[in-house]
């Protein structure tokens, strides 16, 4: 068996494993083992609430709804990405690199808390990188995300229905250029509405509200990196920057960070800048 390191890819909120389609084939054509999964309740594995298969939409059903997702926990959400990690790191022979995207950093963290021996770097992706003891909504309720355009898309109390809820297929064309601007804004008409199509509506609130439980001696052993975007409008570049100070400060160690000219989603956009970063932190 060649040894290499493997990439393991965690999407962010509402977004599912097409995120990466077109990463995946690019790392495997440079010889880099690639995988994407999708997180319980994304994807796959994400359940729909029944007023959003209804259209005509009723927006006061669909705000009040319970959230049929509502029950999944950022442990399962660990344990589902250990247990690919390993499924990886027996496939390449190597040791994974672990990338999230934006929410997603909320998964990559806690496991490179738990098997820090098992990972070669954890890459965030215009993520949410919580010091310890942070919780998610401290980052999106602090003054430098004031520009973020994410709430704005949110038709339902997260506390009431249990999750951060969107509408994807909104026929809507001040949301839909909303939703386009706050995750899409540099791609082609046709691009964002590939993009639009595979997201799921509901995003489990419960797993926002679980504070960052990571140390030094274990998650701060795993070499780190950050992958800005400039335009983001979804993590702006000021929220981006106070979290990457926040925990080098907690870790007593640096995060490595790499820029890209781009609004939240890289992967497609810019697919080949984002593969030569990874390609790169993979073969070291």
């Amino acid at each position: 068996m060649s040894i290499s390191n493997g990439v393991l890819m965690i999407h962010g909120a509402w977004h599912n494993h097409h995120t990466w389609d077109a990463i995946v084939p690019k790392l495997e054509a440079l010889g880099i083992a690639a995988t994407a999964i999708d997180l319980p309740g994304a994807g796959a594995n994400a359940k729909l609430p029944a007023a959003y298969t209804q259209r005509p939409l009723d927006a006061a059903a669909f705000a009040t709804e319970p959230s049929p997702n509502a029950g999944v926990t950022q442990d399962q959400r660990t344990e589902a990405t250990i247990a690919a990690v390993r499924m990886l790191n027996e496939e390449s022979g190597g040791k994974a690199v672990l990338i999230g995207h934006s929410l997603g950093g909320l998964t990559i963290s806690p496991v490179a808390e738990a098997i820090p021996k098992e990972l070669a770097a954890v890459v965030y992706l215009t993520a949410l990188l919580l010091p310890p003891g942070m919780v998610a909504g401290e980052i999106i309720g602090h003054k430098l995300m004031a520009n973020s355009l994410v709430p704005s898309l949110f038709l339902a109390d997260p506390e009431q229905v249990g999750a951060m809820r969107l509408d994807p297929h909104s026929d809507d064309p001040d949301y839909r250029a909303r939703t386009r601007d706050a995750f899409y804004a540099d791609l082609t008409d046709a691009q964002f509405e590939a993009a639009v199509r595979h997201l799921h509506p509901d995003e489990p609130a419960q797993v926002a509200g679980v504070p960052a439980a990571i140390s030094a001696a274990k998650y701060g052993s795993v070499p780190r990196h950050y992958i800005e975007c400039i335009n983001d409008r979804a993590i702006t570049l000021a929220a981006q920057r106070e979290m990457i100070k926040l925990v080098d400060t907690a870790m007593a160690n640096e995060t490595e960070v790499h820029t890209l000219e781009t609004s939240h989603s890289p992967f497609h956009s810019d697919p080949d800048g984002l593969t030569d970063i990874l390609a790169n932190i993979a073969r070291r």
